[in-house]
């Protein structure tokens, strides 16, 4: 077959150029039908003289005299149906010429063509030439191309689907000041990206970054304390000095800070214990994280019920500076330590003021046994 658009002969087989890949035919040829025998006239058959004509009726006609036949008997009926005579064969459509061929090209091969032989061995002294790349077979209908075609002789599909050779990834801040933006080639899937690479959304988020650093500043001190609170464990603070509204007797105001659950601070009036409070002074600023009070005479249940407990109080704390700050802490009524989280800086002096009593009676007065203070210095 002989290209309409670029001229070159291909195979009687193949369905695309070899040159320049265009479709060589919709449809295929039909070959001119010979014609039948059955249609060719043929010359009527020579009449014979009918025996029954007198002999003077002959020598009437042409001069040519024909010799009597002798008479001959009837054929009998054919016992069997003739035979219908078979057609000649079609003759095939001469194949096309092939293409000039180049010196050291590579012979086409069909489908069924055998292996490929190897190359021969070279003269003694020389190399033997380089062997050619195998066909390349289809993935669709498994026909044997030439090595340098790129679609199908027969049906059209792609045969270079080798993925194109991998680049070396460049380093990651040339990825982030160089970015290409080359598209990729034809015939392959870009890489699925969950997070896009910003533009200007890394400058602007830093530039945020900074003004908030900037305009927060002046709270960034109590970011660090907080961190702190969260990562260091609280320790013990003891007071350098500790009074009270009232003391009755036996029962100071040191008793509450003394570390033993058995003795307990009590204002000297009976009755209800609102408005009394104990106060404890430190000789540096420390930082306060809990409280700890014990309420009550004692741990113990029976002797726990003998005085009036605290309900509710409310903690005012004073830093260095002389600012103040107010927490109000709710109490159980039950025996043991109960722990609340109060938080300060700089506090120089810590004032507990009863604000709600239990078991209030006339022979009773309010009782707190021990109170403790954890942070750091």
């Amino acid at each position: 077959m002989t290209c309409p658009d670029c001229g070159h002969h291909n195979d009687t087989a193949d369905r695309f150029c070899a040159s320049c890949q265009a479709f060589l035919e919709w449809e295929e040829r039909e070959a001119p039908a010979p014609p039948s025998p059955a249609a060719t006239p043929s010359p009527p058959p020579a009449r014979s003289p009918d025996p029954g004509t007198p002999p003077a009726s002959r020598a009437a006609g042409p001069s040519t005299s024909v010799p009597p036949r002798p008479p001959t008997a009837p054929l009998a009926a054919p016992t069997t149906p003739p035979r219908p005579r078979t057609p000649p064969p079609t003759p095939a459509e001469p194949p096309a010429p092939a293409a000039p061929r180049r010196p050291g090209d590579r012979p086409e091969r069909g489908p069924d063509s055998g292996p490929v032989p190897g190359p021969e061995p070279g003269p003694a002294g020389h190399p033997a030439p380089p062997r050619r790349p195998p066909g390349r077979p289809c993935p669709l209908c498994r026909t044997d191309n030439p090595y340098d075609r790129q679609l199908c002789r027969r049906c059209g599909a792609v045969l270079d689907t080798a993925p194109p050779p991998r680049r070396a990834r460049p380093p990651w801040w040339r990825r982030i000041l160089c970015r290409s933006d080359r598209a990729p080639a034809a015939g392959s899937r870009p890489r699925h990206r969950t997070w896009r690479r910003p533009r200007l959304a890394l400058p602007l988020t830093l530039l945020v970054l900074l003004l908030a650093v900037w305009f927060g500043r002046s709270h960034l001190p109590d970011v660090f304390t907080f961190t702190r609170d969260r990562t260091t464990e609280p320790e013990a603070l003891r007071p350098t000095e500790v009074r009270a509204s009232s003391e009755a007797p036996g029962h100071p105001a040191s008793a509450a800070f003394d570390g033993f659950n058995n003795r307990y601070w009590a204002p000297v009036n009976p009755g209800s214990g609102v408005g009394q409070y104990l106060e404890a002074d430190f000789d540096k600023p420390v930082r306060l994280q809990e409280l700890l009070i014990t309420s009550g005479s004692s741990v113990n249940q029976d002797e726990f019920l003998t005085q009036a407990r605290p309900a509710r109080i409310t903690v005012l704390l004073v830093a260095a500076d002389g600012e103040r700050r107010t927490k109000t802490v709710t109490l159980r009524d039950q025996p043991g330590q109960q722990t609340f989280a109060v938080r300060g800086s700089d506090v120089v002096r810590v004032r507990l003021t009863a604000d709600a009593d239990f078991g209030i009676r006339l022979d009773r007065r309010l009782a707190v046994a021990e109170v403790e203070f954890f942070g750091r210095r």
